[in-house]
């Protein structure tokens, strides 16, 4: 099993940046992925960011250039660092790894508005 902890959002003015983090703890050592994901009211879950074992990431074009995943491996940490926040960037996000399972976060809001 593995347990994620998401912590670091909040209310941001549109232009601005904020940085979520993700701590893994239990069974670290299956983990070969991890992502981050989003969901905004009545839509459906989506991903963000996503970042492999060897360090490869990808990113839908919606966050592509604003966006930015890293993973601390020392640490059992993944990042989502968010500048020029736009305010449909507003959702719950979510950490996901994948190892043995999939596992989940309980999420964190963020919220873009002036």
């Amino acid at each position: 099993q593995v347990q994620l902890v998401e912590s670091g959002g909040g209310l941001v003015q549109p232009g601005g940046s904020l940085r979520l983090s993700c701590a893994a703890s239990g069974s670290i050592f299956s983990i070969y992925a991890m992502g981050w994901y989003r969901q905004a009211p009545g839509k459906q879950r989506e991903l963000v960011a996503h970042i492999t074992s060897g360090g490869s990431t990808n990113y839908p074009d919606s966050v592509k250039g604003r966006f930015t995943i890293s993973r601390d491996n020392a640490k059992n940490t993944a990042y989502l660092q968010m500048n020029s926040l736009k305010p449909e960037d507003t959702a719950v996000y979510y950490c996901n790894a994948v190892g043995s399972g999939s596992y989940w976060g309980q999420g964190t809001q963020v919220t873009v508005s002036s």
